[in-house]
């Protein structure tokens, strides 16, 4: 199905900040209830209920809470950029607008969260193309197309990641390959990345587990197979960067 790679979360009172971590997609958020924060390396975006945020894809972020006390409620729809650029007839785009109020806007998320329920292709069709048809007044052309980080001479790490993603990955094995100290090592990565080595190794190994997740395969060997230490520490780990279980997300797919 062609729009199998577009999905959404339901996220109510959120109680964990969620890491820096990146999507490969565009991240668009419907703010329901409270005020969401989101730090980009240079700026702080504070989103107020009945507004929508939009972070880039692979573009860097975290979403601290506020404060222990708020209560988030929101609705993510990811939208990978070739699905996009399909609705906007090959038009490739980012958004420097990251937070829109726009009450047309909203009804438009709302009617393709409904569609993608369907699972009607024609319908999420139609109103993906009215909802990013709303959007386009808020980007630009982006004249280079996406790509991951930049990892400069850290691509053989990048790789090694990858290919060893079920496996148990250490501080000590990375740089060593980089022919640094691991405190050296850890502090390029983050000057390079945005992002600290282990905590990058946790965001792959969790948003490759989530294709598993849709398969209906038992949590528990999942967990297992990316070497978590058990269900629990892996469902902990997928809350940080997802904002909901593994078993409320595999709920929503079945």
């Amino acid at each position: 199905m062609l729009f199998d790679n577009i999905e959404y979360i339901s996220i109510e009172n959120q109680t964990t900040s969620f890491p820096k971590h990146f999507h490969e997609t565009f991240c668009i958020s419907l703010i329901h209830k409270g005020i969401e924060q989101i730090d980009f390396e240079n700026q702080s975006l504070f989103t107020e209920a009945g507004s929508i945020s939009i972070t880039n894809p692979y573009e860097i972020h975290s979403n601290p809470l506020i404060d222990n006390d708020s209560f988030l409620k929101f609705d993510t729809i990811y939208i990978p950029n070739d699905l996009m650029k399909y609705a906007l007839n090959g038009r490739n785009i980012m958004f420097l607008s990251r937070q829109i109020t726009n009450k047309t806007a909203n009804k438009s998320f709302l009617k393709l969260i409904i569609a993608l329920d369907s699972k009607n292709e024609e319908m999420i069709e139609m109103h993906l193309s009215q909802f990013v048809n709303i959007l386009k007044s808020y980007s630009e052309e982006n004249k280079n197309e996406y790509s991951g980080l930049n990892f400069n001479d850290y691509n053989q790490i990048r790789n090694y990641i990858e290919n060893h993603i079920y496996q148990k990955i250490n501080l000590n094995k990375l740089s060593g390959m980089a022919n640094i100290n691991k405190y050296g090592f850890a502090k390029k990565f983050k000057a390079l990345t945005g992002m600290t080595p282990m905590n990058y190794v946790l965001m792959r190994k969790i948003f490759s587990s989530k294709k598993l997740i849709k398969s209906n395969k038992e949590l528990t060997e999942i967990a297992y197979q990316y070497n978590f230490t058990d269900l629990a520490h892996y469902s902990k780990t997928f809350k940080r960067f997802i904002g909901v279980s593994p078993k409320i997300y595999q709920e929503n797919f079945l």
